[in-house]
């Protein structure tokens, strides 16, 4: 995935691959982490045209992609193969992967083993991993092996049975030391970085200032060091319930149903398609041949 030269919204050229050392390096320069979740080429290549720092494969292509409940059910293969199309894109932005329900769970050689994977067969640049202190082993173990590790703290979409469902974390004062305790006890197994979710602004202020590497904000306030959302939730394609966080910057999603409806409307007339839209070129022998 060589360098290239890319046109942020803001108008500078953004010419260097964003790497682990520079997303560090955003902290102490307090520069903002602009993060995006894609799952496919075409999304993954618009998004990095954008100028995003940060494109994050997350396993909640269960929910997006697949239609299902939760992220529970989806696979190390299926993580795999959206990273690797994802990756096709070329990216500028640095490219992050989930690590699934029960890829690292059980056993630190899993654990391993997994992100390998996910680096090796899924093209993936970093991988992410939901928990705190229970972790944290496994965290250093996969660092250990080069392999960057992302951290995830707050609320996690993989204990969405143990919640009872997707709720808001940290709301009480044990909750909240419990949450930046794990913070610390992944930037000290290795992390280089940290997606703080779903919990109250005041704690993931907290967690920013009680930590050296930067946190990545996902229904967590405006003092994290950076901010994700998941590309349909922000370009207004996502259906049915919103979270509060999810800010619709576009409604790409009325304008798709638009634009098939009027495409369908034309076939159905029988004006699409037109010449315009013909490919032209001669018979063999006259028009008769095309009788036979």
């Amino acid at each position: 995935m060589g360098h290239k030269m890319a046109l942020g919204s803001d108008g500078a050229r953004l010419a260097q691959k964003v790497t682990v050392p520079g997303i560090r390096a955003m902290k102490g320069a307090g520069t903002r982490i602009v993060a995006v979740t894609a799952y496919d080429f075409t999304m993954a290549r618009l998004v990095d045209q954008a100028g995003v720092d940060v494109v994050l494969v997350g396993d909640s292509l269960g929910m997006v992609v697949q239609g299902l409940e939760s992220t529970l059910p989806v696979t190390l293969d299926e993580m795999c193969y959206h990273g690797r199309a994802v990756a096709r894109a070329g990216l500028r932005a640095h490219l992050v992967g989930d690590m699934p329900f029960m890829s690292y769970q059980t056993s630190t050689a899993r654990a391993v083993a997994s992100a390998g994977r996910l680096i090796k067969e899924g093209a993936f640049e970093s991988v992410k991993l939901e928990g705190g202190e229970e972790i944290a082993e496994r965290v250093f173990h996969i660092a250990r092996q080069g392999i960057p590790v992302m951290g995830h703290v707050g609320m996690q979409p993989q204990s969405v049975h143990a919640y009872g469902g997707f709720k808001v974390q940290g709301r009480s004062p044990e909750a909240a030391a419990k949450i930046v305790a794990s913070a610390k006890a992944l930037e000290s197994a290795g992390v280089y970085a940290i997606v703080v979710e779903a919990v109250p602004a005041e704690v993931a202020a907290q967690v920013t200032s009680a930590i050296g590497v930067p946190t990545i904000g996902i229904g967590a306030g405006i003092q994290c060091d950076g901010q994700v959302l998941v590309c349909t939730d922000l370009l207004g394609m996502s259906q049915g319930h919103q979270p509060k966080f999810a800010k619709r910057y576009a409604e790409l999603g009325n304008e798709v149903t638009d634009a098939v409806r009027r495409y369908a409307a034309e076939v159905r007339a029988g004006v699409f398609p037109t010449t315009e839209h013909a490919y032209k070129g001669s018979v063999p022998n006259g028009a008769d041949e095309a009788k036979r």
